[in-house]
């Protein structure tokens, strides 16, 4: 499919990069109906905490969050108030220990973990009969590509449209991006509930965990090389990274997917926009706003809504 040409066109106050990076998720509040919590148990003896808004709509849209995001987070109630809207239910769900709760094994997230996702949809087909479309944000992003290049022309037919925004789909180059001085703000943000947890885990874990030198890391290398990757089965950070990052899962994907992510996030590396593989591709559309800053999109310093919820809405409704 050809690239689409976006429509985005924030006004000059809020067109710096960091401006639309930090500015919705420190300021944003947004009033919408209380989300109803259920509990997923996992098949391993995990837990997920899954939060509906539901009024018998006919389309569920499923919401996945960010790194250490929760349902909690400003885009993600912005969306599924935009959504509701719109005329859809909505399932968002916290990827395990980003909810109220602790997850239960010593195990938590990670940047490729598709089979978790693979679960609430299992379940969300049980709860709801119609139509679902599918969300995805930065991380969760790349899971929601990764999955639906795994499931490729076996997905379920109820399965309709995704829309995966700010998609670090290169894991490693993303990685080295934020690794720059330039962007040391943002990883001494990403670390800090990193660092948390790892924290609560050895509490809990005292004989799998080795907090030695953790406060003094500053990059996910040397964060996921001595955490992330061994403790989640894989042979090095490079094979997690390789292995997980969604670009590889592209030519895959059979049901139409919009991909929008801003030429001036500051989080993705050029590998993060798959122009040849949308231009190949039947079904994934890739959007590349000149501005947007990272899960960000706001057209003004009115933040009662975004245009990437009003994109997301339009993509969804009527599928290119």
């Amino acid at each position: 499919m050809p690239l689409v040409e976006s429509t985005f066109k924030p006004s000059a106050i809020v067109r710096n990069a960091t401006l639309q990076t930090v500015l919705p998720s420190i300021a944003r509040r947004t009033a919408m109906q209380p989300f109803i919590r259920e509990i997923l148990e996992l098949a391993d003896g995990d837990m997920l905490e899954l939060d509906w808004l539901r009024s018998n709509q006919t389309t569920l849209a499923v919401i996945n969050h960010g790194l250490e995001g929760s349902t909690k987070s400003s885009y993600v109630r912005g969306m599924a108030h935009a959504l509701q809207l719109a005329g859809f239910d909505v399932l968002a769900w916290n990827m395990r220990g980003c909810g109220s709760a602790r997850n239960r094994l010593a195990t938590w997230y990670h940047s490729g973990q598709s089979d978790d996702l693979r679960a609430v949809l299992a379940y969300a087909h049980l709860k709801h009969i119609g139509p679902i479309v599918l969300i995805g944000f930065s991380v969760g992003g790349n899971i929601l590509l990764k999955y639906l290049g795994e499931e490729s022309r076996s997905i379920s037919p109820r399965i309709k449209a995704a829309v995966a925004i700010s998609v670090p789909m290169d894991l490693r180059s993303s990685a080295d991006v934020l690794a720059k001085p330039s962007n040391a703000l943002y990883m001494r943000y990403l670390l800090k509930p990193l660092r948390s947890r790892m924290i609560e885990k050895a509490a809990r874990f005292p004989e799998l965990f080795n907090l030695s030198g953790l406060s003094e890391m500053r990059t996910f290398r040397e964060f996921d090389a001595r955490f992330t990757a061994p403790l989640h089965g894989f042979d090095s950070v490079d094979q997690y990274w390789d292995s997980c990052s969604s670009k590889h899962y592209l030519a895959g994907i059979s049901i139409p997917t919009l991909a929008v992510s801003a030429l001036d996030d500051p989080f993705l590396s050029p590998e993060c926009f798959p122009s040849e593989e949308a231009r190949s591709s039947r079904s994934l559309y890739l959007e590349t706003p000149q501005h947007g800053g990272h899960v960000g999109f706001i057209s003004s310093l009115n933040l009662r809504t975004t245009w990437i919820e009003e994109r997301t809405v339009q993509f969804l409704a009527n599928p290119l």
